[in-house]
């Protein structure tokens, strides 16, 4: 039978935009809080048709059956800064099982790595999609690594594809050893997650507070009510190459107060 493939892929091409945006969502809610998020960033594709075909080929699925017998034509990928952030996310995935997705399978090539070095951990899910014509569930995949896992897999992939999945001996060997290297770097980072942290979270918590600084001068400056608003903009610059939070927060008060005093919200 001739399946319209085009067609058909347009429904993963959905479900994998739905993903990134509920995954991109919940990073967000992290940091709009000023939390350190267990997610860095997250991307998505679906697989090409003739990738398809072949991986079919492959493992002797007939095309009726495809649909059914491949995982990943719809794919998520999540990256995360350090191993345990992993354990984090997938508990976040957990947390969703039989509301708006079903976990069908977990695969954890962390803890049980590849004999190639590959370190990842997936989550196949059936996801419900709605269109114009009517609603369906489609299977798709979540790949959950790390920068360095990420880094590496890209690498090996590559390499597989040029020399057609034949990578040469002396290449695998150097694969596996870059492999560890990059779990090494890894648990390294993991030793000193709790400084990464709170690095991280000031780091968030100053540009949440520049920003609010910034939209509060701006109400002001075109409020017109206030006359010292070059010495306002000059204080800004200094506290902020000072980089204390505290007295920024205390001068975004001050700012408030003022914006209250001249009622400018209500103008704006």
């Amino acid at each position: 039978m001739i399946r319209d493939w085009e067609k058909i892929l347009l429904v993963y091409e959905q479900a994998v935009e739905e993903l990134k945006i509920k995954f991109k969502s919940i990073r967000k809610e992290y940091r709009n809080t000023d939390e350190y998020s267990p997610i860095e960033f997250v991307t998505g594709r679906v697989k090409k048709i003739s990738s398809i075909i072949e991986k079919a080929k492959k493992r002797n699925i007939s095309i009726d059956s495809i649909e059914d017998g491949i995982e990943d034509i719809a794919g998520i990928r999540i990256m995360c800064q350090l191993v345990d952030d992993i354990h984090r996310v997938v508990s976040l995935i957990r947390d969703r099982d039989g509301k708006d997705l079903k976990i069908v399978e977990e695969r954890d090539y962390i803890n049980n790595m590849k004999e190639s070095g590959y370190r990842s951990y997936h989550i196949i899910i059936k996801y419900p999609v709605h269109t114009a014509f009517g609603a369906k569930e489609i299977l798709a995949e979540i790949q959950i690594r790390t920068l360095a896992m990420n880094f590496w897999a890209t690498i090996e992939h590559s390499l597989n594809y040029k020399f057609k999945h034949n990578i040469p001996k002396d290449i695998k060997e150097r694969l596996k050893t870059a492999a560890d290297a990059a779990f090494l770097l890894d648990m390294e980072m993991s030793a000193i997650r709790d400084e990464i942290m709170d690095a991280q979270q000031i780091f968030q918590a100053k540009s949440t507070i520049v920003a609010k600084i910034l939209r509060n001068i701006q109400y002001l400056y075109f409020s017109g009510k206030i006359e010292e608003i070059e010495d306002i903009r000059d204080r800004f610059f200094d506290l902020n190459e000072e980089g204390d939070i505290n007295r920024l927060k205390e001068f975004n008060n001050y700012l408030e107060k003022l914006m209250d005093k001249y009622n400018i919200r209500k103008l704006i």
